[in-house]
């Protein structure tokens, strides 16, 4: 389990983007980059880190499910993820 703080960091980060984003876009189309420059560092949509939505595990996340690979594991062996099922051959 990532710490609290990790996972509030980045969920602040979320709403930030989500604030920023349309005057973001519009001083991009404008190439005003020392405007661009004067929005706060968190409103670049790659400061957002994609975390597991069970654990906040940053790192193994696999996106196409939003679960870190550990708990991507536990669920498919539990048979909780349609249509994923345990090779064997």
């Amino acid at each position: 389990m990532a710490k609290k703080s990790w996972i509030a960091r980045n969920e602040k980060r979320k709403i930030t983007v989500d604030k920023f984003a349309e005057k973001r876009r519009a001083l991009k189309e404008a190439g005003d980059y020392e405007g661009l420059q004067k929005l706060p560092r968190n409103a670049s949509p790659t400061r957002v880190r994609n975390r597991c939505s069970l654990t906040g595990r940053g790192r193994g996340y696999i996106g196409q499910y939003g679960v870190s690979r550990i708990k991507f594991r536990e669920l498919a062996s539990q048979g909780k993820i349609p249509g994923i099922r345990k090779a064997s051959w």
